[in-house]
């Protein structure tokens, strides 16, 4: 599996690596050879060749020390003086050819140790010689300290390599032990010539001969049968020769000669006659069968040259040349690969994100300009090209399949979506009419939930739109106090109830940005109430800060780990399509695409309970820092309000006291089209304002308002792009009319307490402050009925001046504020 995921020079490189490292394994066996026999040359030159002629005259040296020993002639000694000096001398050029690293390198350490216990035996002889001069030393232990001299020479015989051949190696070892035979001779002749000169031989004398002789003929005929046929038959002829015959004679009769202090059987001119021509004859024989075998080299030799040259030469040219080869076709490869590899990068990482590009710009491609056939050649690599010609043609053109299924999803959002909103604001006009004339505090707490769950029906609608690109309906055209738009989220959220808003000061958002961060906060704001639990509270505070306004929605929740927040907020600032296969994601994915709208940062972090914090971060562009006055915030003719939620002592209070902003319901959540909304109390004009009548001509009724508590009144008032007429003139706040309240078919409407007595009459003023000051809790039902009367009766009494006031100026015919058009 490795090899796969290494490149095609590698591949090569690791191909030409084991064809060389083949050569070299062939080239360095015939080398090898070669070197083989460039040793045994230079070993036979070099060691061989020195230490015979050693061998020669130790031999003769020996024979005169034995022959001193047994004669009293003083002038013998010269001669003796002579051969060793003679024996020196070719010691010495021995020594100096062995010194040499001619020598040195293709000798084995086994011939070197032998070398070297070659020269400590020969270095011993020194005291022998000594002895032998003085004639303090028998000749039996003479005789003994030169056979162990000549003993190391035929062991540095057996330590010279040979060549590699069976046969030669075989005749070699032969000639060797053939050499060996004519040592023992020579010891004969030493020990039986040092005898004849003495005239005795003792008994130890006549058993060392008798051994000599016994080893000497049995190594001979052993030898004879190793000999090559040509050997074999020069050593019968030699031993069937006179010389031969006459040596067997006299070994013969000496071996004959029994008893101590015997004298010699044989004479000496007689003994060394037949045993220096023996002698000579059987080096002949081993001289000759050299020559044979260096003869039966030669081819061996030659042959080892010729491989040396085949498996050398012509194996590294070869090697040279599928070296070239390799290299110039995978050069070509590569190159072939390279522009491969780069058509498909460029396909990857330009053409097709740029095809995208364009689609989602809603631009026409060309399939076949965008991805022009490439050439490749005709080659295997030109057939890859081809059928990457294909591949890259069907990416292009599956690109921009792809993007037209996508632009069909997001068409089908939108549509699901602007089918799913209109719905829903039917509902809520459904709703607000329901609610204006319900006036049971138990009924209207369930119209006020289900106007709650419509307004989070719309804001799903709202999400559609988001995901399919483009920009949902709702939108301001003047600044809206920030504590009204956070009201504004908090009513699209479910559990309302368990959301606590902190002080978020004096500061009012830009109208063009409200509709987007009313959306985001929702968002953020029911992610912290899904994943805590149900008994804790989520807090939302906000302050002013260097780069623009911060809100923090803190949840004490489950938390998130690392990987997840870093996770979550990748996905945040991730600006790229939406993927249908993340579903579960939908919710970052609303709240990255309403962050690039208006720039607005959102960071997920942890929080000190353990839960989650989400940061929001408006920019300063889009704030002002002095506030908005509550009529900035009244939406223009036609336009809709956020629908209010379900009544509990937040969602019932009257505007401004809410977690949520506590507004009539309509097509967009607000009024309906026809019935603008209205801005915060202000002081009554009845010498201004005319009786609104209803389409028949009768006076319309009107209901006494309650007292607002003070806080924040600013209805969040809404522009729908769609349905929100242009014809229709903003109503501005009225007071009441000074006349006795009727209904819309004229009747009078009640009003409390306008029949009892002044004395029995409560005085507003004294229970506020009895009330501030009673310490006395109420039950719940009590503070829930008496919150709902008082949304129910602000919210009639909003919508009655607001109809009021536009009765008046229909009267009047005068225009509506320009400010207030819809835009």
């Amino acid at each position: 599996m490795g090899s796969r995921s290494t490149n095609l020079r590698t591949k090569i490189i690791a191909l030409l690596a084991s064809l060389t490292a083949l050569w070299a394994f062939a080239a360095w066996v015939t080398v090898r050879d070669g070197f083989n026999l460039l040793g045994v040359q230079a070993l036979n030159a070099r060691v061989f060749e020195p230490s015979d002629p050693l061998l020669q005259e130790l031999q003769a040296e020996r024979r005169l020390s034995l022959r001193y020993l047994g004669e009293s002639d003083p002038g013998r000694l010269q001669e003796l003086e002579a051969q060793r000096a003679r024996t020196d001398e070719t010691a010495g050029a021995l020594w100096r050819s062995v010194r040499d690293w001619r020598t040195e390198v293709p000798a084995s350490e086994d011939l070197m140790s032998r070398l070297d216990e070659l020269k400590t035996e020969l270095d011993q002889l020194g005291q022998v010689r000594a002895d032998v001069s003085r004639k303090t030393i028998d000749r039996t232990t003479t005789l003994i300290a030169y056979d162990e001299a000549v003993d190391g020479i035929f062991a540095v015989f057996d330590a010279l390599g040979g060549l590699d051949d069976d046969e030669i190696a075989k005749d070699t070892a032969a000639l060797i032990d053939l050499n060996r035979s004519r040592e023992l001779l020579s010891q004969q002749d030493a020990l039986l010539t040092g005898a004849i000169a003495a005239n005795r031989i003792t008994v130890g004398e006549q058993t060392a001969f008798a051994r000599l002789v016994g080893a000497q003929w049995f190594l001979a005929d052993r030898t004879a049968r190793e000999l090559a046929p040509s050997d074999r038959a020069r050593f019968d002829r030699m031993v069937e020769g006179d010389a031969f015959q006459q040596l067997r004679t006299l070994q013969d009769q000496v071996l004959a000669a029994k008893g101590a202090e015997v004298r010699p059987p044989v004479t000496a001119a007689a003994w060394q006659a037949a045993a220096e021509k023996a002698m000579a004859d059987l080096r002949e024989v081993i001289l000759a069968g050299g020559e044979d075998i260096v003869s039966r080299a030669m081819p061996v030799a030659i042959g080892v040259i010729v491989r040396l040259v085949l498996a050398a030469g012509l194996g590294l040219i070869a090697v040279i040349a599928s070296v070239v080869v390799s290299v110039t076709t995978a050069r070509a490869l590569v190159r072939q690969l390279e522009r491969l590899r780069e058509a498909a990068f460029k396909l990857a990482h330009e053409r097709l994100p740029s095809v995208v590009e364009r689609l989602g710009r809603g631009e026409e491609v060309d399939v076949a300009r965008e991805a022009p056939p490439l050439q490749f050649g005709d080659d295997e690599i030109g057939q890859v090209g081809k059928a990457f010609n294909v591949v890259q043609e069907t990416a292009v053109r599956t690109a921009v399949e792809q993007a037209e299924l996508r632009r069909s999803v997001r068409d089908v959002f939108l549509s699901l979506a602007r089918r799913t909103q209109a719905l829903v604001h039917r509902q809520l006009t459904l709703l607000d009419a329901m609610e204006r004339r319900e006036h049971d505090a138990e009924e209207l707490e369930d119209l006020f939930r289900v106007d709650h769950l419509a307004t989070r029906m719309r804001r799903n609608a709202e999400n559609l739109i988001v995901l399919s690109g483009s920009t949902p309906g709702r939108a301001w055209r003047r600044n809206v106090p920030m504590v009204d738009v956070v009201r504004g989220a908090v009513a699209e959220v479910e559990d309302y109830t368990r959301v606590t808003v902190r002080p978020l000061g004096e500061v009012s958002l830009t109208g063009r940005a409200v509709g987007d961060v009313i959306h985001l906060l929702a968002e953020l704001i029911e992610n912290g109430l899904s994943f805590s639990p149900p008994q804790t509270t989520v807090e939302v505070r906000g302050q002013l800060v260097a780069n623009g306004f911060a809100i923090e929605i803190e949840d004490r929740g489950l938390g998130m780990s690392a990987d997840e927040l870093a996770a979550a907020n990748a996905r945040i600032v991730d600006r790229s399509e939406l993927n249908l296969a993340d579903a579960a994601r939908l919710g970052l994915f609303v709240v990255s695409r309403l962050t690039e709208r208006h720039g607005v940062k959102v960071q997920l972090k942890e929080s000190a309970y353990g839960g989650t914090t989400a940061v929001v971060l408006i920019p300063r562009e889009l704030i002002t820092a002095d506030g908005a006055d509550a009529s900035d915030a009244l939406p223009a003719p036609g336009t809709a309000l956020p629908a209010a939620p379900a009544p509990d002592p937040a969602r019932s209070a009257p505007a401004g006291d809410g977690d949520g902003p506590a507004t009539p319901s309509g097509p967009d959540g607000g009024a309906e089209p026809d019935q603008p909304a209205e801005s915060a109390p202000q002081a009554p004009e009845p010498a201004t304002q005319a009786p609104r009548l209803t389409p028949s001509g009768l006076p319309a009724r009107t209901r006494r308002r309650q007292p607002a508590v003070a806080g924040p009144t600013t209805e969040l008032a809404v522009v729908e792009r769609r349905t929100a007429p242009t014809d229709e003139a903003e109503a501005s706040p009225a007071t009441e009319p000074e006349t006795a309240p009727v209904t819309d078919a004229g009747l009078p409407v009640r009003v409390r307490q306008a029949s009892l007595v002044p004395e029995l009459r409560h005085d507003q003023t004294g229970a506020d402050d009895d009330a501030a000051d009673d310490d006395t809790a109420r039950a719940p039902e009590q503070v829930r009925r008496m919150m709902s009367s008082y949304q129910s009766g602000t919210r009639r009494g909003r919508t009655d001046a607001a109809r009021l006031l536009g009765g008046a100026q229909g009267a009047g015919g005068g225009p509506a504020d320009a400010d207030e058009q819809v835009t």
